[in-house]
């Protein structure tokens, strides 16, 4: 239901709302001089970090070095631009240690897998 949430627009456009309401705190902070406004921009900065921070550490839980061997084993596969589509989908949802650990039997990652494919496989809009 709530699939949008992991989607990157979602976390573009929630990075764009906080740049504008921390611009505009600023702009009336310098206007009147008042604290409130400062306060504003400290838990706007914090909220900011706080959900957006797990999208971050899943970009960068990767190395190169790490991306590039996880590449060369799916590119032997038949359909490249669906390795390429699960491959994204697991950079952002494990780091490179959590993906070494984890069971590749499971069922929750089979149907991680299998709800990827099926994402990568639908052309629609949404």
């Amino acid at each position: 239901m709530f699939d949008f949430l992991d989607s990157d627009w979602f976390i573009i456009t929630l990075e764009v709302i906080f740049l504008i309401i921390i611009i505009y705190d600023v702009k009336k902070y310098i206007e009147t001089k008042k604290r409130e406004y400062i306060t504003n921009i400290v838990l706007t900065l914090g909220f900011a970090i706080w959900t957006l921070y797990p999208m971050y550490i899943s970009y960068f839980g990767w190395e190169d070095s790490q991306k590039s061997e996880m590449l060369s084993t799916c590119t032997d596969s038949n359909n490249s631009t669906l390795c390429t589509c699960v491959d994204d989908a697991i950079f952002k949802e494990y780091t490179y240690d959590e993906y070494k650990v984890v069971d590749k039997n499971s069922s929750d990652y089979i149907e991680f897998i299998k709800d990827t494919k099926e994402d990568c496989l639908d052309n629609s809009w949404f």
